[in-house]
């Protein structure tokens, strides 16, 4: 049985942008963001295979990524939820396949 991946990808998308934003540290931020992300993707391997983990993995990064010009429109923290929210749904499903 493998560990769910997506409160990992939570975790790091949430938790990523909070330990920057409240720790004043944006390196911090990135560890934590990069930590649940190999997690999820060592989990995305043995689930879905190591194509499935890279258009996974690519999700996770785009949703890094498109929270900062998301944040424009919405703000910070509604960016960082919708982000979440489809990169989280996509490691959902993964969870669900790999049972």
């Amino acid at each position: 049985m493998s560990i769910p991946t997506a409160p990992l990808v939570a975790v790091g998308l949430v938790g990523g942008y909070a330990a920057a934003r409240f720790s004043g540290k944006r390196p911090l931020g990135g560890a934590v963001l990069a930590v649940a992300g190999a997690a999820a993707a060592t989990g995305w391997t043995r689930q879905v295979g190591p194509v499935g983990a890279a258009a996974l993995t690519a999700v996770y990064v785009g949703a890094f990524g498109a929270s900062h010009p998301l944040a424009k429109k919405l703000g910070a923290w509604p960016s960082v939820g919708v982000v979440t929210a489809v990169a989280t749904a996509a490691a959902a499903v993964a969870d669900v396949k790999g049972r």
